[in-house]
């Protein structure tokens, strides 16, 4: 590669975060078609390709969200409705350590802060979290899947596929945020989809064009430096 298409490569990486405001702009199905093209050049063990990716647009689209959004609210109202959701798999661990407990909260207080909610606005906290159900207004929800058979791994290639999917989409002039929020209502989502039994919902992202007037999408995470999580050996 030459510096420029480095350089470019290295311009949608960078550029990706995670957009919490859509335009309600259409995305033209071809050009999905292509970023799912060039996603499933991801690697996986042995090319098991464990991926299953549905497009979801339209009427779909709306029933998914209303349907996911009914039971978030309905959990709200009653907490012990949540026993009734439950992730198939853990995303993130029963014991919370540093450093990652100060990143996630720091993470949480900044998207929060420039929100405008305080500690303790519950209701602000819900209608913020509802949000994720919303898609944030995205007009196309990807929901990945992969076999229950498989192992771990899998969540890995998949994992993989998915980066690929929100870089190629960062370079088409799209936007993306990826979303394990969703997991906890894979009875609701893989009924809509009309996925088998043997499938597991591993993640969903909202794909469209962010909308520049909404500041929520000025927030940008930051990184740590190579420094401080890489170990250089040579002898």
């Amino acid at each position: 590669m030459n510096p420029e298409q480095v350089q470019f490569v290295d311009d949608a990486i960078r550029s990706r975060h995670s957009v919490r405001a859509f335009l309600s702009t259409p995305v033209d199905a071809q050009i999905i078609k292509d970023i799912l093209e060039v996603a499933c050049r991801a690697p996986s063990g042995t090319n098991t390709q464990p991926w299953k990716v549905y497009v979801v647009t339209d009427k779909k689209r709306d029933e998914m969200v209303d349907r996911v959004c009914k039971a978030q609210l309905e959990i709200y109202k009653h907490p012990e409705k949540a026993a009734e959701y439950q992730e198939t798999f853990p995303y993130y661990p029963e014991k919370w350590i540093s450093p990652f407990i100060d990143r996630r909260r720091e993470n949480g207080w900044g998207l929060y802060g420039l929100l405008n909610i305080q500690k303790g606005e519950k209701e602000k906290m819900a209608a913020q979290q509802l949000r994720n159900y919303q898609l944030f207004d995205a007009p196309v929800g990807l929901y990945f899947t992969v076999n229950k058979a498989m192992g771990i791994g899998s969540k890995m290639d998949i994992s993989m596929m998915i980066q690929n999917v929100m870089v190629a989409a960062k370079a088409r002039g799209l936007d993306t945020c990826p979303q394990a929020a969703w997991n906890h209502f894979h009875p609701i989502v893989l009924e809509v989809l009309g996925a088998s039994d043997d499938e597991e919902l591993v993640c969903t992202v909202a794909l469209g064009y962010a909308n520049p007037d909404e500041i929520v999408n000025t927030f940008i995470t930051p990184r740590e430096p190579v420094e401080k999580f890489t170990v250089f050996l040579s002898e």
